[in-house]
């Protein structure tokens, strides 16, 4: 029997750059960084003070108040977007059968808020004033669950954990459960909301964020040379994913078909990318295989692109290895991270909305703060400004700590 295709037909987010389509598509595209120095604590005495928080987003809008004490903020922003997504898609669930819809929306880190909060009162107060709802505020596969509660999902539901590529892991899951016909309808994606003592001073205990304090807004520079760091992001992204003929009987409109789908590991390094970017480039080339295109059909990458040193030089290589000498050069290749910051476990999810939007719209958007070319990263990054073009196909790559990679392939339904 032929895989089923596979499409997107709604997509929510909660993100540094707004909670709505409209607003996030027009400051992808006029270069707008949601960098800004932290407001949730004090980072004066950690070696960042800077990241892209959630502003512009209000719980109340999709969460009653007495549901969102018992959850963490990673599940306000997955709900909030699974509901976005859901209303842009025009499903009507009256219609569907619940038991063929399902939901595996994920995170990098899960509950680290509630963690942190919940030591503290252990620490100072004791056991018995810790809350009872510390475990399911915690545990990262409670936004799956919270969001299949909420839509009365009854079909597959699961979280993947693998880092930096944990929603494209959910998604590429999500696209094969609906191919082999254990679905109809899917809620994919990732979340995440770290920007919290713990998240600030784990990450910078590893030298992984910028330390570009005077100007944070600059500090996220995928592919630059003065590149120093990633600048620590937060938000949820989720899309929904039904089987295209289930999709054309409704008349949904629909974004962009995920038609390939490819995974490996690096097996080198809890954190270092292997040499040349090799896991990296076998998952592009599985995943351009599964979809049935090849590297001449890929007009555009966006790039896991994290603003360190190691990821975006062996990230280079491993694009010009999968698409081979001649087409690597030719193809453009950016970073919503310059942007959105680094979302985590999230990215993946934001990151394939930004191919989808940028399918529809016939624009890629840019890499910001490129001003410096390194030797070692010489590919078309689309530098600073927005470039007209109609992609016909085009590639996600997300890797995660622990040698995770994952790479989506995503094409334009004509």
């Amino acid at each position: 029997m032929d895989k089923r295709r596979v499409v997107i037909t709604g997509m929510g987010v909660v993100s540094p750059l707004g909670s709505d389509l409209e607003t996030i598509w027009k400051r992808l595209t006029t270069g707008y960084s949601g960098a800004r120095m932290i407001t949730r604590f004090d980072a004066s005495n950690m070696p960042t003070h800077f990241a892209c928080e959630v502003i512009e987003f209000d719980v109340d809008a999709f969460i009653p108040k007495k549901e969102q004490r018992r959850m963490d903020a990673f599940c306000h922003y997955a709900v909030a977007a699974a509901k976005m997504a859901m209303k842009d898609s025009g499903l009507d669930l009256a219609q569907e059968d619940l038991f063929r819809c399902g939901c595996t929306v994920s995170s990098g880190i899960g509950g680290l808020q509630t963690l942190e909060t919940q030591h503290s009162i252990l620490r100072d107060k004791g056991p018995d004033r810790c809350s009872p709802f510390m475990i399911p505020q915690m545990i990262i596969n409670m936004c799956a669950g919270l969001i299949a509660i909420d839509m009365k999902f009854k079909g597959p539901n699961f979280g993947v954990v693998s880092a930096c590529a944990t929603a494209a892991h959910s998604i590429g899951e999500a696209q094969r459960l609906i191919e082999r016909g254990d679905a109809d309808v899917m809620l994919a994606g990732g979340t995440e909301a770290t920007i919290c003592p713990l998240g600030i001073g784990g990450f910078s205990a590893m030298r992984a964020l910028s330390t570009r304090n005077d100007d944070p807004t600059k500090a996220s520079r995928p592919f630059d040379k003065d590149r120093d760091g990633f600048v620590m992001g937060e938000g949820s992204a989720v899309v929904v994913l039904e089987d295209l003929e289930h999709a054309r009987k409704r008349g949904a409109r629909i974004w962009c078909e995920v038609a390939g789908f490819g995974m490996t590991c690096d097996a080198n390094h809890i954190t270092a990318p292997a040499e040349g970017g090799e896991g990296a480039a076998r998952a592009m080339v599985m995943a351009m295989k599964d979809a049935g295109v090849t590297p001449a059909d890929i007009d555009y990458i966006n790039a896991h692109g994290t603003s360190t040193e190691l990821n975006d030089k062996f990230e280079t290589a491993a694009i010009k290895t999968a698409m081979g000498p001649d087409r690597a050069y030719k193809v453009m290749v950016s970073s919503s991270k310059s942007m959105t910051g680094h979302l985590l476990g999230a990215a993946a999810g934001m990151e394939t909305v930004v191919c989808a939007l940028s399918m529809a719209k016939g624009v890629v958007t840019p890499t910001i703060n490129y001003t410096t070319p390194d030797p070692e990263c010489d590919l078309d990054y689309v530098p600073n400004t927005p470039r007209d073009f109609k992609i016909r196909a085009c590639l996600n790559n997300s890797l995660g700590f622990g040698g995770h990679n994952a790479s989506l392939c995503l094409k334009r339904v004509d």
